[in-house]
């Protein structure tokens, strides 16, 4: 077995796991621990075609990784064998703080964790996860893999906030993007299957799952998205509102006497697809749709309208028409009706998909639009875990 990395995302009540050869991108094992701190919890490994679960008690993420240890051990492959040679950790949020991958030192933990007020959902399960991880694995580097390392390039006007500047200064106020692992990669990818070089390439990538968000890369760099100082901002989401007046809130607040807490629970956890139809799963949606759900048809145009928004605006920030437009993630791979009913709105710009392409099932990138678009449509399977790993690798090389 070649060099491997174990890439690690420690949430606040899971721990996702994958061990990854970062050359040839293969997924060795994977799995996943869930529910830490509940009554009862469940562990995932998968290895070799096979998966095994176990149901126990895990009190905090330390638990949870010594258990994986023991399934590693138990159902393979063996670790000493696989030749990990770091270990890699998603971190959601690494403000201005860390444009780029990051090598984990007691002094880093520290700056991820001053970071917790942007990210309080996620970061504090990142600290926890990271500090439990170089305790297990102390013989091999950490190196931490930011959300928002990829966005670090966005000009200032595209990032700022128009709020007073004090305030903006003083509570790091601004666009910082998230799912910028799947965009690097992605973006990247696109570039291989069009044979140009990364740097001239124009693209628009649309990670569309059940977390949204668009971004425009120019010559490699990302110079605007649509997630800003939260996930919560951009497109309709399967649970998140997205773009929203924020007057909203106030007339919440003055006319029903809703808490901040109990807004802030609305707006990412009962808005989106499933505040307009009372479902976020895509496949129950369209099966609404089919039995002639109104409400479910308009979730889905909703939906589409304001991806089409986007990416109009998009193609403005970039200039004019870009190479391509890159659906990926569970919707944008999945989903040939959402892809079909987005490039029908883009008709007028000499955008076409070739409907036969268009419902081809595959793990590949690929192209699906016609010979004649004016702009190349793709889809491209993402894989934050390999990019997590190859950007490890990268670091602990320099």
């Amino acid at each position: 077995m070649s060099k491997t990395v174990l890439v690690i995302n420690a949430g606040s009540s899971s721990i996702k796991y994958q061990l990854t050869d970062p050359v040839d991108g293969t997924a060795v094992a994977s799995g996943i621990v869930e529910r830490i701190g509940e009554d009862m919890g469940i562990v995932t490994h998968k290895y070799n075609g096979e998966s095994h679960t176990t149901e126990l008690v895990i009190a905090d993420h330390g638990v949870g990784l010594r258990k994986v240890l023991e399934l590693f051990e138990q159902y393979g492959p063996d670790l000493e064998e696989a030749g990990i040679v770091a270990v890699g950790h998603r971190v959601v949020q690494g403000g201005s703080v860390f444009p780029g991958p990051t090598v984990i030192t007691d002094e880093v933990v520290e700056q991820i964790r001053g970071l917790i007020p942007l990210a309080p959902l996620h970061n504090p399960g990142h600290v926890r996860g990271i500090e439990v991880a170089r305790e297990l694995f102390m013989q091999v580097p950490h190196v931490a893999i930011f959300d928002t390392s990829f966005f670090q390039t966005l000009p200032a006007e595209a990032y700022t906030y128009a709020l007073p500047k004090e305030i903006t200064q003083k509570f790091a106020i601004r666009r910082y993007g998230f799912h910028g692992t799947s965009h690097q990669f992605v973006s990247r990818e696109v570039a291989n299957v069009l044979g140009l070089p990364n740097e001239e390439v124009s693209q628009i990538v649309l990670h569309v799952g059940s977390g949204a968000s668009v971004s425009a890369v120019q010559n490699g760099r990302a110079v605007e998205t649509s997630m800003g100082l939260t996930p919560l901002e951009g497109l309709v989401m399967g649970t998140r509102t997205g773009d929203i007046d924020p007057a909203v809130i106030f007339h919440l607040y003055r006319t029903e006497g809703l808490s901040i807490d109990e807004i802030d629970t609305m707006f990412n956890k009962q808005s989106g697809l499933k505040g307009m139809a009372g479902q976020n799963d895509f496949r129950e949606l369209l099966r609404l749709i089919d039995e002639g759900s109104a409400d479910a048809k308009l979730a889905l145009d909703v939906f589409v309208h304001r991806l089409v928004k986007y990416i109009g605006s998009y193609m403005a920030v970039l200039g004019g028409l870009p190479n391509a437009i890159t659906f990926t993630a569970g919707v944008g791979e999945n989903n040939a009706l959402v892809r079909q009913m987005v490039a029908d709105r883009l008709a007028g710009f000499g955008i076409a998909l070739d409907p036969a392409l268009n419902e081809v099932r595959s793990g590949e990138p690929r192209i699906i639009s016609t010979p004649d678009s004016t702009v190349k449509i793709l889809v491209v399977p993402t894989n934050e875990e390999l990019e997590i790993a190859r950007q490890t690798v990268a670091k602990i090389a320099e």
